[in-house]
């Protein structure tokens, strides 16, 4: 497999994780592209997009003992993600979380390993931040530490304020890494000459965008 930034973007074309057209956000931003990784439902997508974030770990140099997928989309990501680790002999934890905390049997929000070391949170996109600070807040309640935040795709977009949302985490000391961002898909356009998307998204970039 070639794991390169251009293979991953066909690889979600392919499995309809990655559109192009007019999307509505829940910001109400209207978007010429929208990425779902909930559409990497089957086994060897499942086990192609593990290998993808688990190169992006390696290449980070990451230190850490557990991965945190937070609920839903995060569970899937995250255990493929220590199978992919675990074939290149790099064996670490999964923990996830409940929406709602369970009142019986184990109990709690949280199921798999205790949080009490330096955590890798695994996502797919962060916008405003949400679940972000929902895992830091799980993380650091269990005596756990956030020491960085992988993503599928880095949307580089403004937050609130001139900052992105992974601007702001990074000035918190975390680490964020993206198999692929905005520009990568932009380049991608470039070398495809698909002008028409591309005039779309470069009009996008230029009103919500941050400098790469």
């Amino acid at each position: 497999m070639n794991f390169t930034k251009n293979s991953f973007i066909e690889f979600a074309i392919k499995c309809n994780v990655l559109k192009f057209g007019e999307f509505v956000l829940k910001s109400g931003r209207i978007s010429p592209y929208f990425f779902n990784a909930g559409l990497f439902y089957h086994g060897e997508s499942l086990k192609l997009l593990g290998q993808y974030y688990a190169k992006t770990i390696v290449e980070a140099k990451l230190d850490f003992d557990h991965l945190f997928g937070p609920a839903y989309k995060g569970l899937p990501l995250a255990t493929a993600t220590a199978i992919a680790l675990a074939d290149n002999n790099i064996n670490k934890t999964v923990t996830f979380n409940r929406k709602e905390a369970k009142d019986h049997g184990e109990g709690g929000c949280l199921i798999g390993a205790p949080l009490h070391g330096n955590t890798i949170i695994i996502d797919d996109v962060i916008t405003a931040g949400t679940a972000f600070r929902e895992a830091k807040t799980i993380i650091e309640a269990e005596g756990g530490n956030v020491s960085g935040v992988i993503i599928a795709l880095d949307r580089c977009e403004k937050g609130q304020s001139t900052q992105s949302t992974l601007q702001e985490i990074t000035t918190l000391g975390i680490e964020v890494h993206a198999i692929i961002t905005l520009y990568d898909l932009i380049n991608y356009l470039k070398d495809n000459n698909q002008t028409a998307v591309l005039d779309l998204m470069m009009n996008y970039q230029n009103k919500y965008g941050i400098a790469p």
